[in-house]
């Protein structure tokens, strides 16, 4: 092999491989990616009561999310929690909440919040209300969107 061709292929190669291999990779910012889930948890309430709950809830979850809706009842999948909310009830229910607290994992691909709830039914007893705190983990998708996968 000419000298030249090893130079125009190994030192280009060798240079790629160092930088590959550096460990000083620049680490996301914490306070950016929190305003960013935050942002989400707003946008997914905001949807919750412009566009209907069932809406919101399916747009917002991972594809593999879950959600414990309480007496041991764990739905998996997006289309298995699209499914859940079309039941009627929740065609005339309100949902409020917004997060108290939003933490991001070190890497910048999963972040989870807390905070409080407010749940209102219409039935034939009345108006009737809900109030709680929920967990919801999150994760950053190929797209930079976050999706919940623990709701």
């Amino acid at each position: 092999m000419k000298p030249y061709l090893i130079k125009t292929l190994i030192f280009p190669l060798a240079g790629l491989l160092l930088y590959s291999c550096n460990s000083t990779h620049q680490k996301p910012d914490q306070s950016t990616l929190i305003s960013e889930v935050k942002q989400s948890e707003k946008d997914f309430c905001d949807m919750a009561q412009h566009e209907g709950i069932q809406n919101a809830f399916y747009s917002f979850a991972a594809e593999d999310a879950t959600i414990n809706r309480g007496n041991d009842s764990l739905i998996h999948g997006r289309e298995a929690i699209k499914n859940f909310y079309a039941d009627a009830k929740y065609k005339s229910a309100r949902v409020t909440w917004a997060p108290e607290f939003a933490g991001v994992s070190e890497d910048g691909s999963l972040a989870y919040t807390y905070g409080k709830y407010e749940w209102i039914f219409n039935d034939s007893n009345g108006e009737r209300r809900f109030n709680g705190v929920f967990h919801t983990v999150w994760k950053k998708m190929k797209d930079g969107k976050w999706k919940y996968v623990w709701d």
